[in-house]
């Protein structure tokens, strides 16, 4: 009976817990199920288009002047004037007298040369009056020799008949051997007037010689720029004496500067291999394919500062160390516009970056340098997922790199990092600057 009954007591609260979790059983909800999300990520893309591509290649140099000028004494004498703004650094213009030596010693020989030269000329023209008047007396006396003889053999017919004395045979024998020896001299006298003007014009041409040195050497004494230029070093000052050699004053061209850019030999090559194709160099085309690069200068302590230049020429060799060519630049009248401190005149010793550039004939495709992980390109196909791709550069300027093969047009390009780079990852596009 104590069995039964506790019995009796514990069935309830079981039957009570079963009651329970039935109905709660069969009320409950089935599991969820849980789906697994695809890998996507956004990034900025680009299409891949064919374009002409502006090459270039840099270098680097100093900034010299197009020409340099020193005058130097080609006369000795003492400095008797010296322009006022002869200075170090002052600009003057073409023509202007900047010196001057004594002229008064070469004034004076010249004055001399012109009077011995003015004696000369008149001497000249006295053997040229004596010669047409021993001329003109020479006629004279022939034809008075010609009537001589006529008497003499009238008269020595008269005395072999016995008409006549033998005396006076003898007169007119002497008479006309007389007038023969005066046509003879006179003769003799023109003769010799070819020999003196000879001699006469030698020493003309010697006075005119010596007149015309005088001249240079006054002109020397006078030191004149030839061109507008900037002053460099003054040597001399006024009442100093100067020695033919003595450097006077040096100065630099203003109307244009140069500079020798070392241009790396790949860059330099693959530029102008865009512009040669059609050129034949043979046939004296460098200067046609120089015409075609452009040319900008740039300070490289302040890259704001840029100057427009034009290629001259490349120098005949390479250079030994850095394996570089040397193209000579040239930048026309690099004073215009200056403006210090925002625009500074382009002066001698200034270290410049060169840039070369040229059109390339070819349509090519170039894509940001950050677009390329160890050889792939991220691409973005037509189904929007993500696909890798081998790509071969041909070259970089900057930071967009030239494909030579892998890429075609309208290949969508991901300029973006992605990490993990999964294939097959679906891309959402954002709108690139590039």
């Amino acid at each position: 009976m104590k069995t039964l009954g506790r019995l009796l007591r514990i069935l309830p609260p079981i039957l009570l817990a079963v009651a329970a979790t039935v109905w709660l059983v069969s009320n409950a909800k089935p599991p969820a199920r849980i789906e697994q999300a695809e890998m996507q990520t956004t990034a900025r893309t680009m299409i891949a288009t064919p374009k002409p591509i502006r090459l270039f290649a840099q270098g680097y140099g100093t900034i010299r002047p197009a020409w340099s000028w020193q005058a130097v004494a080609e006369v000795a004498g003492s400095i008797t004037f010296r322009h006022p703004d002869l200075e170090t650094g002052n600009i003057l213009p073409a023509g202007t007298k900047v010196l001057e030596i004594d002229p008064t010693p070469y004034d004076i020989a010249a004055r001399q040369a012109e009077a011995d030269l003015t004696a000369l000329m008149a001497e000249r023209d006295q053997i040229a009056a004596d010669h047409t008047n021993t001329t003109g007396i020479l006629e004279i006396e022939r034809e008075r020799l010609t009537l001589a003889r006529t008497d003499l053999d009238r008269v020595r017919a008269l005395v072999e008949r016995g008409a006549a004395p033998q005396s006076r045979l003898d007169d007119l024998e002497r008479a006309t051997l007389q007038l023969k020896r005066a046509v003879r001299e006179l003769e003799n006298a023109l003769s010799l007037t070819p020999i003196k003007t000879a001699r006469l014009d030698a020493q003309i041409a010697r006075s005119q010689a010596g007149l015309e040195r005088s001249k240079r050497d006054l002109d020397l004494t006078q030191i004149v720029t030839p061109q507008a230029m900037r002053i460099g070093k003054v040597h001399v000052e006024r009442y100093q004496f100067t020695q033919p050699g003595t450097p006077l004053v040096s100065g630099d061209s203003i109307d244009r500067v140069e500079v020798t850019a070392q241009i790396p030999v790949d860059a330099f090559s693959r530029l102008i291999g865009t512009v040669a194709d059609s050129i034949d160099l043979a046939q004296g085309g460098q200067e046609a394919l120089l015409a075609q690069l452009s040319a900008e200068l740039r300070l490289v302590t302040a890259p704001n500062q840029t100057w427009t230049g034009r290629v001259l020429r490349i120098e005949n060799a390479l250079d030994a160390e850095a394996r570089s060519v040397p193209v000579v630049i040239a930048v026309d009248h690099p004073y215009e516009g200056a403006a210090p401190p925002r625009h500074l005149p382009l002066v001698p010793n200034m270290y410049v970056q060169a840039t070369l550039s040229a059109p390339s004939k070819q349509a090519r495709i170039a894509i940001p340098a950050k677009a390329i992980h160890n050889g792939l390109v991220y691409l973005r196909n037509s189904e929007g997922r993500l696909a890798l791709r081998d790509v071969t550069p041909a070259w970089q300027q900057d930071d967009m790199v030239v494909i030579e093969t892998g890429l075609a047009a309208g290949d969508e390009v991901i300029l973006d990092d992605i990490l993990p780079a999964i294939p097959g990852m679906r891309i959402h596009s954002v709108e690139s600057s590039q």
